[in-house]
């Protein structure tokens, strides 16, 4: 099936769009393998971080890509936080059309400009650009503790740079390992109202099931999500080799944790999906 442009799957979707993060070749099949299984499309995400860790972009985009286009459900390959303008020309070149371009750390002024910069130059190529907004001087980040996007501000920041879609702060947190954040629900309607490109939210992996299903019916159309599946392919592979310390082969125990990947994706589509 060829690449599904992202900006189609999250404008067409009447639900949430699952966004997961690969970090090996078996991250991509497994949660290819779990959007299958429920005929639902999904978004393979390649971060600046698992590029440092594998050296290069090439070739785990290149991976990616190639797992996508075999797939019999919609995929996109979207490269996500990116901080980096040359890796986001890399990315382009090498046949992404979406990229997460990440500004946030950077005081609000430089964060328009350069945003905006390299939004016009996706856009010249067809490229859809997400970006977020940051907190004032991009202190913490976006994603802080505590931190709750504005909505004028939003309105304004997505005026100013013609991004595609926003991530906004709305009470959850990157890395987390428990299902404990508390979304405000009011403030994504209020930002769904405003803003006129879709809703991100990062850090899904912290909110619980409801309240991810109860974000999607208040406006939120990507939702990413990362540590979580980190979570339980590590769980199933330290299970794996506790129960059978003799084995060597990485395919059998590699495999538990893929397996394990494919439910949890195929169970948070179904959530995503209401």
């Amino acid at each position: 099936m060829p690449l599904a442009p992202i900006g189609d799957l999250v404008r067409q979707s009447p639900a949430g769009v699952g966004a997961f993060n690969v970090i090996l070749l078996e991250h991509a099949t497994a949660i290819v393998a779990g959007a299958e299984a429920l005929g639902l499309p999904v978004v393979l995400q390649i971060s600046e971080n698992c590029v440092r860790y594998h050296g290069a972009l090439e070739p785990i985009t290149l991976a990616a890509l190639a797992v996508a286009r075999r797939a019999e459900v919609p995929v996109a390959v979207h490269l996500d936080h990116a901080t980096d303008r040359a890796l986001v020309e890399e990315a382009v070149g090498l046949g992404l059309g979406s990229v997460m371009y990440d500004a946030s750390a950077l005081p609000d002024d430089d964060n328009v400009r350069t945003t905006a910069e390299v939004a016009a130059w996706c856009h010249e190529r067809g490229v859809w650009v997400e970006a977020e907004l940051g907190e004032v001087g991009g202190k913490d980040g976006v994603h802080a503790p505590g931190a709750r996007t504005k909505p004028h501000e939003a309105v304004a920041y997505v005026a100013a740079t013609g991004v595609d879609a926003l991530a906004v702060a709305v009470g959850s947190s990157h890395a987390m390992t428990t299902k404990d954040a508390e979304l405000d629900l009011g403030l994504i309607a209020e930002l769904r109202a405003a803003v006129p490109v879709p809703l991100v939210l990062h850090g899904s992996s912290g909110v619980p099931d409801e309240t991810l299903r109860a974000a999607v019916r208040h406006g939120m159309k990507k939702i990413n999500i990362a540590t979580h599946l980190n979570k339980a392919f590590t769980g199933a592979i330290r299970d794996h080799l506790g129960d059978d310390p003799r084995v060597v082969d990485p395919r059998k125990y590699v495999k538990a944790g893929r397996d394990a990947v494919t439910r949890e994706v195929s169970h948070l589509l179904g959530v995503l999906a209401g």
